[in-house]
């Protein structure tokens, strides 16, 4: 936090909802200093015209819309898909994937219109402002910090409404959904109100990506996607750049209602929370990764990575994108994919996906190997007698 009056300039991760709307004059009046407005677009298909001339209305400078839809894909979904990373077995990470991006591109918007802080609209019991504040930190520990949540004295929406009633400030009265939304190239994720009860189950109108798979298509529909050194490249035969294969999976999986999630994770905080997913496409890509790893991965690789994968996983949720641990995850991650290209075809049916082929030039499954029928002499299984003698020697002797 910095003290009043020696801030100059702020750089605020804004939205031009209600609550960035509110930081953004708080900003100005506490502080007396400029606010240079910063907007990324990852995806999360909310109406940018005219987000710069709120802003202006708003009090801010400068306003700076940054499309980074295709970078997020590329470097940071694409990376966790090669990595398998999953955080406790059941998120696909999509939040915790767009934050540092942001965060990189926030620092970089402030370095460039001369701003001396960085400020966000996370609150104080949440993941973001650990992983916002982590990628400052490790980007630019200079910028001066400001978390409004956690130092002004508005404590709800109704105090937010009348402060932006005060000031003038345009936002429109909306009301207010019974659960938060976040959304991204990714998933959309909900959580807050209504679902903070465990019990509680989502209302099937809550959805927006995905099908109730009870309605989804009573025929089943099979896609094949491809990849070249771990990264998906290709949706049945289709060469597609990051964002656009990302969307089109997002699509495919989604009218067949794959890719809902509904789980009590562990926060970073230390707190639990109640987190329902839709990841449809992200869904699909994983499982076809898996399936051409299958069988261009040795088993010992595979089995590593499987034993990295949550730790990875964990380091991305937590916010530690940009730190040494991570730099050298990613070095032996991106090692491991050198050899899994190749398709995978999978059937999509009623919420449900089933992996029914897959095929690589560098396939390491050998049919005449693997074969019950007659192997031409390739494996002798007499083999197997002083095999199983050895490596059972611990647990039986000689015998």
């Amino acid at each position: 936090m910095g003290a009043r009056g020696t801030v100059k300039r702020v750089c605020l991760a804004y939205s031009g909802g209600l609550d960035t709307s509110v930081i953004l004059r708080w900003l100005i009046e506490e502080y007396g200093c400029e606010v240079v407005a910063y907007c990324a677009d990852v995806g999360q298909e909310e109406e940018l015209d005219g987000l710069p001339e709120k802003a202006r209305a708003s009090g801010a400078v400068d306003c700076v819309i940054r499309d980074l839809r295709e970078e997020f894909t590329r470097e940071y979904v694409w990376f966790a898909i090669r990595a398998g990373a999953i955080y406790e077995g059941t998120y696909l990470l999509g939040t915790a994937l767009a934050r540092p991006v942001i965060g990189k591109h926030h620092v970089e918007v402030a370095r460039q219109t001369g701003c001396d802080a960085v400020a966000h609209g996370a609150t104080g019991k949440g993941n973001d402002q650990v992983r916002f504040e982590l990628t400052y930190r490790a980007l630019d520990p200079d910028l001066t910090v400001i978390a409004p949540w956690r130092d002004w004295d508005l404590r709800s929406r109704t105090d937010c409404m009348a402060y932006a009633q005060k000031y003038e400030i345009p936002v429109a009265a909306t009301v207010k959904k019974p659960y938060s939304i976040d959304r991204n190239l990714m998933h959309i994720s909900y959580e807050g109100g209504v679902l903070e009860d465990p019990w509680h189950a989502p209302e099937e109108s809550m959805f927006i990506m995905t099908s109730n798979p009870e309605e989804a298509p009573d025929t089943a529909a099979e896609v094949l996607i491809g990849f070249e050194e771990g990264t998906p490249v290709s949706i049945d035969g289709e060469t597609l750049t990051p964002a656009r294969l990302l969307h089109r999976a997002n699509q495919i999986a989604g009218v067949h209602g794959v890719g809902r999630v509904d789980m009590v994770e562990n926060r970073m905080v230390g707190l639990k929370s109640r987190g329902v997913y839709e990841t449809p496409g992200g869904t699909l890509l994983h499982a076809a990764h898996r399936a051409v790893e299958s069988i261009t991965l040795d088993r010992e690789v595979m089995h590593e990575r499987d034993r990295l994968a949550p730790r990875i996983a964990e380091v991305i949720y937590n916010g530690f994108w940009f730190s040494p641990e991570m730099e050298a995850l990613r070095a032996w991650v991106n090692a491991t994919q050198r050899n899994v290209t190749g398709e995978a075809r999978v059937r999509l049916y009623k919420g449900g996906l089933q992996i029914t082929g897959r095929r690589s030039p560098f396939s390491l499954y050998d049919e005449t190997l693997s074969s019950f029928e007659d192997d031409a002499g390739a494996y002798d299984q007499s083999d197997a007698t002083g095999f199983i003698h050895l490596v059972g020697l611990r647990l039986g002797g000689r015998r």
